[in-house]
């Protein structure tokens, strides 16, 4: 079960990262783009998901299109889910207290991937193809 200071600690270790707020709720950015976030579920999403809502943190991460959050949600509905509100938007929302801490390390440096800057995804990982402990 992964907690917002796995996320927190998770998204800061990425180059460029710096935590902030998105519409009062904690995010964390890379060059002032948001690729993970608090998304407490609003009427309209509960509306939606009626007894599949869950009830504990919600994450949303930034994905690289729409077929990879509609292959998420397929494949770990336990974990994934999105509601009408992101139709069209790459990005996923993630039950928190359902993944393990290795996925949402995985999901967060994806999401990191889908944002950051051309040149700053390259660099990063050309420095973890070097050394693949950090």
């Amino acid at each position: 079960m992964a907690t917002w200071a796995d996320v927190r600690r998770l998204a800061l270790a990425l180059p460029g990262t710096a935590e902030g707020t998105s519409y009062g709720a904690q995010a964390w950015k890379v060059r002032d783009r948001a690729f993970v976030w608090e998304r407490p579920l609003r009427r309209a999403d509960l509306e939606h998901l009626g007894d599949a809502a869950p009830g504990g943190p919600v994450l949303a991460a930034a994905v690289a299109d729409e077929g990879v959050k509609r292959a998420l949600v397929a494949d770990d509905p336990a974990v994934y889910l999105t509601t009408p509100h992101f139709d069209g938007y790459a990005a996923v929302l993630v039950r928190l207290d359902a993944v393990d801490v290795a996925e949402l390390a995985e999901l967060v440096t994806e999401a990191w991937l889908a944002k950051a800057p051309r040149r700053l995804a390259q660099e990063h990982l050309a420095a973890e193809r070097a050394d693949p402990a950090t």
